[in-house]
């Protein structure tokens, strides 16, 4: 069967409302919340909405849709701005779960590491491989903030360290560095679903026993590591930059990303004042900031 789409930019506000509007209003078959980095929003608890930072709301309908009633709809709404930004496309009729998963393949990062889909062959069986499948929780490696932060790691003599995953998603970073060789890793988040989808992978992959996982609220006291990773946005870094330097141990290695190639002179400012930093590395518009604490 046929679909067509429409796609709207809306924020954590009123992105819940806007796809009951959908929903209730304007007859949409389903509603997905896509977050600022184009990732699927991990399914909500009952009664609860994960939404952070910009969202799209996408919309699905029958083909043979007025897509003119809906904009109409849409434009009288009062949860709508004026000039609010939307796309409308025709989808082909296609398997689209075999469709998404033939589309994901291994990916290298470094020197050797792989993140491989669970139903794809491991390309390198010798090399450091992390089985992760899309759509778990937030963050498959495919972003060029993560692949960054991959590559970073892998670029580490991380043999017998303590690792902390600031902002630790789906736990890519946090599985990528017990696999390069980590003793131990701590992943901090705010979503208990994050934390749950961390131990989840963690599991998969054989490294649950090495990984502590922590909300901020519970995590020990005075806690510090060799390494530090942040991949979360620039916001959050500017305004925890005093907690995020003060994980690193003297003489540790921070690596902080989610940052926009405009935005990152001024992160790095906030935490020049106590780390050496690297050049900053950047990819597809997107920028990693890394150094070593004095």
């Amino acid at each position: 069967m046929p679909w067509i789409q429409i796609k709207l930019n809306a924020t954590a506000e009123n992105a819940e409302a806007i796809g009951d509007m959908l929903m209730e209003e304007t007859g949409a078959v389903s509603v997905t919340f896509l977050d600022a980095q184009d990732t699927p929003v991990f399914e909500p608890l009952p009664g609860e909405t994960r939404l952070w930072g910009d969202t799209d709301v996408v919309g699905l309908y029958d083909a043979e849709t007025d897509m003119n009633f809906v904009l109409e709809m849409l434009n009288n709404s009062p949860l709508i701005a004026d000039d609010f930004a939307h796309k409308i496309e025709q989808l082909e009729d296609k398997d689209w779960e075999r469709e998404w998963m033939d589309n994901f393949h291994p990916m290298r990062f470094g020197r050797r590491l792989w993140i491989c889909p669970s139903w794809r062959e491991v390309p390198e069986p010798d090399a450091v491989n992390v089985m992760l499948d899309p759509g778990l929780a937030f963050g498959t490696g495919t972003h060029p903030t993560t692949s960054l932060c991959l590559e970073w790691l892998d670029g580490q003599d991380l043999a017998g360290k303590t690792i902390i995953d600031f902002g630790c998603g789906s736990g890519i970073l946090a599985i990528a560095a017990l696999k390069l060789g980590a003793k131990k890793v701590i992943g901090i988040d705010i979503d208990p679903q994050a934390i749950q989808a961390s131990r989840d992978n963690a599991e998969r992959n054989g490294v649950a026993d090495n990984l502590e996982l922590y909300l901020p609220q519970d995590q020990p006291e005075g806690i510090q590591a060799d390494v530090v990773v942040a991949n979360i946005l620039a916001g959050p870094l500017r305004e925890l930059s005093p907690v995020i330097k003060s994980l690193v141990k003297d003489n540790g290695l921070l690596a902080i990303s989610g940052v926009l190639e405009s935005q990152a002179e001024d992160v790095a400012t906030y935490y020049s004042d106590e780390l050496s930093l690297d050049p900053i590395a950047a990819r597809e518009e997107w920028c990693r900031i890394s150094g070593r604490k004095a």
